[in-house]
């Protein structure tokens, strides 16, 4: 049987993919990969790039063509066919990559290559890549006794089996609760928009009535919106106890799994010879040290607590004197912010969203990057995907040469993962005979189209988009033709939200704006007063927002720094802890925020959440030059399209951040951007 995961000579055929692929399809390549191995170490003796490193690349580039589709569905169109193919693998895939972290023999020939660099003549980025892979054979146990090295492998696979299964109880949790409102009044307070949603749900599984989810816009809509307190705390509830021990799917709870992944990073940092799992994490980052980064976070709380105390007693002085809540709690927060907002600054999401209708605000965005870095970005409707709602587009460079391709799927659904994120199909490399285009999935949960309107975005959503699509470019930019330092490859992970974090400060200028913000009904642009109410309500509660995130990225170093937190209980304990130190908002105690963690329990940022504060610095300090010598300036888009998007990870990142500002980053920018500083 001729399986569509294999020989992939351009694009995945999705509709052709089927759960009974998957398996064969990896063991066939897991397979050639062993052999291939075997025999490159034995039929040479002196070890050259190119009868070692670039015949391994070409095998890993095939395995991850196959891979990234499957990985990819099991995100977008998850069914319980495709995950047990997906989980079945998960095991055999880390047995290989540890078994390549491991083989000795591999080691000492890229170490002969790397001793070798001069007379064979290789470039800055061959060498940087070289680097990186010797870290990570390190990194792999590949000094450790046989015994260890055996007991590492066992980790490495176990925690793929977790953190997996930690992410899908979350989608499970979330996709298992609903509400079907009968009478409409029930719902009063929410946006006509939210209310046409919410029956288009109850459409589509054929039921009567309005239908709310824990879906993020229909959570969002209610928490921000209904009037009614007890549907606030209803949902609120369901949402915040997801896959725990405080939902109603006890199968479902992940008590058991965070303490058990604790556990095993810990024992894997202490295999390699590290205090803690937080100091094996940063090894391949740009901070130094945990303690580096805790004294980054906590002098960033140091600034802004004051003002988060500030703006919570207002909050609080607000909902009691205006809306009758003396005793506020964590479901009336949104509800009493949004309402202090609009009597502060006269500015709803729901004023804004009738300007940001998606087919406009994706031309925006095309012209915005189109400007900056001389390219040109087409729809291509030939291209089949897996959902009608699908969007496929090509990137061509000022020669009309094809630069990259990418997937765009934006709107939230059943059994799709919540959240946004960019993940690649492929990278650019170039091969013998042909050099491979980056291929990019960009991945939202936006509110579709409802009620005959188009989407209509919120700013927020906006943002996100433009985050997603920094990310893609980082990606499909690239000039960099090995795979192991192309696109994002090889950037150290705290500094990988840098071109996503630039993109945000755009959706702000009113330059960028007008290239997109057009009400959907009249085409008129964003009128004078919306803006400068939007701009004047931009820094309402940014400080309480600013540590809340420092609530996360200090709980997660506190969990992977300590070696004794190991268990549910004291992760909370862990948490609370944080709380006290930096929050003003204290949740119930029946709120479980950390069963549903999936960035640092099963996405990539373990002892990493930091990556988003500290990448912000890296960020806003970028944008300030373009603020500094002018938004479009093709000198300076120029600039950072050289300087950070095209080097990839072909040298450090702070290498590239001086390339492109001429010093050093400073955190002044992020205050000032943050309206924490004067």
């Amino acid at each position: 049987m001729k399986s569509p995961l294999l020989n992939i000579k351009d694009l995945a055929d999705y509709s052709a993919i089927k759960p009974a692929h998957v398996e064969p399809a990896l063991d066939k390549l897991l397979k050639e990969g062993r052999a291939l191995t075997k025999e490159l170490l034995a039929k040479n003796s002196e070890y050259t790039w190119d009868n070692l490193i670039y015949p391994l690349e070409v095998m890993d580039n095939e395995m991850e063509r196959m891979w990234s589709p499957v990985s990819h569905l099991n995100s977008v169109m998850n069914t319980p066919e495709l995950r047990d193919a997906y989980t079945a693998c998960l095991p055999k895939l880390s047995e290989y990559s540890t078994e390549m972290g491991q083989n000795k023999q591999l080691f000492e020939a890229l170490q002969q290559v790397q001793n070798n660099q001069e007379a064979l003549r290789l470039d800055k980025a061959q060498r940087k890549s070289l680097e990186d892979s010797l870290k990570g054979f390190r990194l792999s146990g590949v000094d450790l006794s046989k015994d260890k090295k055996k007991r590492f492998a066992e980790i490495s696979t176990e925690l793929s089996t977790l953190t997996s299964k930690y992410s899908d109880n979350v989608l499970d949790a979330t996709n298992a609760w609903s509400k079907v409102i009968s009478d409409v009044s029930q719902l009063a307070g929410l946006p006509e928009t939210a209310i046409e949603q919410a029956a288009e749900a109850a459409k589509q599984r054929d039921l009567s009535g309005w239908l709310l989810t824990l879906d993020f816009p229909s959570y969002y809509a209610v928490m921000t919106y209904a009037d009614d307190r007890q549907l606030r705390a209803e949902v609120y509830r369901a949402y915040s106890t997801r896959a725990s021990d405080q939902g109603d799917k006890p199968e479902l709870d992940n008590s058991e799994n965070m303490g058990r992944i604790l556990q095993l990073r810990q024992e894997k940092a202490d295999l390699l010879g590290f205090d803690s799992y937080a100091d094996l994490s940063l090894d391949t980052k740009m901070a130094d040290s945990p303690s580096q980064v805790i004294e980054f976070l906590e002098e960033l709380a140091d600034k802004s607590l004051p003002y988060a105390k500030k703006e919570f007693a207002e909050l609080k002085a607000f909902a009691k004197e205006e809306l009758g809540l003396d005793d506020l709690q964590a479901w009336d927060i949104g509800y009493a912010s949004e309402k202090l907002k609009q009597q502060r600054y006269a500015i709803s999401d729901e004023d804004l969203k009738p300007y940001f209708p998606v087919d406009k605000v994706l031309d925006g965005l095309f012209m915005l990057v189109q400007t900056l870095y001389n390219i040109t970005i087409k729809q291509n409707t030939d291209v089949k995907s897996w959902h009608k709602d699908v969007r496929f587009y090509e990137i061509y460079d000022a020669d009309n040469k094809l630069k990259a391709r990418f997937y765009l799927d934006l709107y939230a659904r059943q059994h799709k993962r919540g959240g946004a994120w960019m993940a690649d199909f492929c990278s650019r490399f170039k091969m013998k005979d042909k050099l491979q285009t980056p291929v990019a999935f960009m991945t939202c949960n936006s509110a579709p189209p409802a009620g005959g309107k188009p989407a209509l975005f919120t700013h927020d959503e906006v943002i996100t988009l433009f985050h997603e699509f920094g990310h893609g470019l980082h990606h499909m930019m690239t000039q960099v033709d090995y795979l192991d330092i192309s696109g994002i490859s090889g950037v150290e992970w705290d500094a990988v939200e840098l071109p996503s974090q630039f993109m945000e400060n755009w959706c702000w200028q009113r330059e960028a704006l007008d290239m997109f913000a057009e009400h959907y009904e009249t085409g008129e642009k964003l009128p004078d007063e919306l803006f400068d109410k939007m701009q004047a309500a931009r820094h309402f509660q940014t400080a309480m927002g600013m540590v809340r995130q420092l609530e996360f990225s200090l709980f997660d170093m506190k969990i992977h720094q300590n070696p004794g937190i190991d268990s549910a209980e004291k992760i909370q304990q862990a948490l609370d802890e944080t709380r006290k130190k930096v929050a003003v908002v204290i949740p119930p105690d029946f709120n479980r925020f950390q069963h549903g963690f999936s960035h640092i329990f099963a996405g990539g940022y373990a002892a990493g959440y930091y990556s988003y504060k500290w990448a912000e610095v890296l960020s806003a300090d970028a944008f300030a030059r373009f603020e500094e010598e002018g938004l479009f300036s093709p000198a300076v888009g120029n600039a950072f399209l050289t300087e950070i998007l095209e080097v990839g990870g072909s040298r450090p990142a702070m290498e590239s951040f001086i390339a492109f500002r001429g010093r050093e980053p400073k955190v002044d920018a992020l205050l000032k951007h943050s309206g924490l500083a004067a």
